[in-house]
């Protein structure tokens, strides 16, 4: 049951008005087209609870009664027929507030938990759409740092919530395998490097020379290194055997360890087609953007004009003949439209490459594509520790690989101290190190940035993956402990207190809050319901005797323990995080 729909019908029935036009549906239609679903938002939650369970705000009426919402609201209360599930009604100011029959409202809630078990949640409100999801995206040769997380973490999490919601979903890792960081890397292979080096010590080996060749360049400007490094890219892309070679035995050795980062992220993607896949495919999009002269030259290189948007040009070619960037996304996004036909394309990075976005969208549009709209940068912020933000170039980052490690070691530590008899200590340790580094990034809205603080992250009490996870772990202990539980015949009135009913609201709650991480692209919105959960229920526990309660009350109890265990289970695996029944 939706409870704010229900309320809304009632409204509409005392007003003998249309449900549509209780939620203002006609009021607002000129501006925009919602279904009633979305309408019966305006249906409240108040902040404090002696305002009711819900509330509605009678101002939107006023135009259609043209009185004041507060004399609205009070001939309403006189005609709402009330619901089963609301106890009682009240008019305060403009709202009628609602006060739930807390029995009958426990089993609307819990019902439907027991029912669909980890199947709540689950929608096919996306069911015949697609939607393409572009994240991770690190680069070739260079190691997966820690700057590389968020991308990969929020787009993860983007990815399986609208899988939830129906949606067929493309996870397309673009790598950075083109462009003149590799001419760079093999003049620097040249100059400093060596077969055997590579093989022995792989990504950190060109790491080394690359950041060596940044740091010699610098020092030594007269050798004109970056125009040599612009020469060997230009080779590769006429198809130079040697350049290529070079360039091919760099992309395996980079595969190779970042499988091993994303295999312990527990992230996959559907597709690995890189910036090098759009190579042979670039030549007609440029032939397209001069065949409806959109390409002017300027200064030997060519561009695309965009002063009309009061954004600057959007560079194609380079004078040298090289593509950049811009040149590849254009034609990776004509590709998938092709492709995929998605009704979404999303791209996760950094809030920095805003402008880039923003000019070759324009492009496409310019070239009269409609679909245009349909592109989506989902913008987030940085990630640092206490060193200060991280740089590729001079060499100074934190490897994925290192930090993980170091979450599942800190973890076992803690768990030594804190259960040193738990079994599978190591897997354990590596399902909540992992997943606190995971929920700490998700835990805050994506345009912020995210410092990495060990003892905050890996807090079994605060706002954290572990807290959460030792929640469930705790849930599942108690029905463990409980043995088996007959759920056919609950006495729901012995949830009558405030603690279950608080659990009560978040469970409703919980495939909403899917809902609206999917349209706000936010996976924060499930993250922070998650804790609310665990606080609600850890509450819960607190002021309620479970097992040794009365055999009805103690059911009645159990129902609420199995629902936040399943919902909490769901809800962490949406954003990628495993749920261990012990901890």
């Amino acid at each position: 049951m939706d409870f704010k729909i229900e309320i809304a019908k009632s409204i509409s029935k005392a007003a003998d008005l249309s449900v549509d036009e209780i939620v203002g549906l006609k009021l607002l239609a000129a501006a925009a087209e919602i279904s009633v679903e979305d309408a019966a938002a305006a249906v409240e939650i108040p902040a404090k609870k002696e305002m009711g369970d819900f509330a509605y705000p009678c101002f939107r009426l006023a135009k259609v009664f043209r009185k004041a919402p507060p004399m609205i609201a009070a001939e309403l209360i006189e005609k709402i027929e009330k619901p089963a599930f609301i106890a009682k009604m009240q008019v305060v100011g403009a709202y009628i507030n609602f006060f739930v029959d807390k029995s009958v409202y426990a089993e609307q809630v819990l019902s439907a938990v027991l029912e669909q078990k980890e199947s709540y949640g689950k929608s096919d409100m996306g069911a015949g759409k697609t939607v393409v999801i572009d994240y991770s995206s690190p680069n070739i040769a260079k190691p997966f740092h820690v700057g590389h997380l968020r991308s990969t973490v929020i787009g993860n999490a983007i990815y399986k919530i609208h899988e939830e919601l129906g949606y067929h979903c493309e996870g397309i890792n673009h790598l950075g395998d083109w462009g003149t960081q590799f001419g760079k890397l093999i003049v620097a292979y040249k100059k400093w490097g060596s077969k055997e080096a590579v093989e022995k010590d792989g990504i950190q080996e060109l790491m080394r020379i690359y950041v060596k060749f940044h740091d010699e360049a610098e020092k030594h400007p007269e050798l004109k290194m970056d125009d040599e490094a612009r020469l060997w890219f230009v080779k590769m892309q006429e198809g130079d055997e040697e350049a290529l070679t070079l360039w091919k035995w760099f992309y395996d050795i980079s595969i190779k360890e970042f499988e091993r980062v994303y295999e312990m992220l527990g992230v996959k993607f559907d597709a690995y087609t890189g910036e090098s896949f759009y190579n042979d495919k670039m030549d007609a999009v440029v032939q397209e953007l001069k065949d409806k002269n959109l390409l002017k030259e300027s200064e030997g290189a060519m561009i695309v004009d965009l002063e009309d948007k009061n954004m600057p040009p959007c560079l194609i070619i380079r004078k040298d003949g090289g593509t950049l960037y811009a040149t590849r996304d254009i034609t990776a996004a004509l590709y998938r439209k092709k492709t995929y036909n998605f009704d979404k394309c999303i791209y996760l990075t950094a809030l920095d490459q805003n402008l880039h976005f923003a000019q070759w969208f324009e492009v496409i549009h310019k070239m009269g594509y409609d679909w245009y709209k349909d592109l989506i940068h989902v913008p987030f912020g940085l990630v640092s520790l206490d060193s200060g933000k991280l740089s590729t170039r001079h060499g100074h980052v934190v490897l994925m690989e290192d930090l993980l490690n170091q979450a599942c070691a800190e973890t076992k530590r803690i768990i030594e101290e804190k259960n040193p008899n738990l079994e599978n200590k190591e897997e354990i340790a590596k399902q909540v190190g992992i997943g606190a580094v995971i929920f700490n990034d998700l835990y805050n809205t994506r345009i912020k940035d995210v410092v990495f603080s060990w003892e905050r992250m890996l807090n079994f009490d605060g706002e954290t993956g572990p807290y959460v996870q030792y929640t469930h772990a705790r849930a599942c202990s108690i029905l463990k402990r409980a043995g088996e539980t007959d759920f056919s015949d609950i006495h729901f009135e012995a949830l009558s207190d405030e603690a279950s009913l608080d659990v009560c609201k978040l469970l409703e709650a919980f495939p909403d809050k899917i809902k609206d991480a999917a349209a706000k692209l936010e996976p924060s919105v499930v993250t922070r319901h998650l804790v609310a959960i665990a606080q609600a229920f850890n509450k819960f526990y607190h002021d309620n005797p479970i097992l040794s309660s009365e055999p009805e009350v103690r059911q009645a109890r159990l129902a609420i323990v199995f629902s936040v265990k399943t919902v909490l289970k769901k809800g962490l695996a949406l954003l990628g995080i495993e749920a261990p029944e012990q901890m």
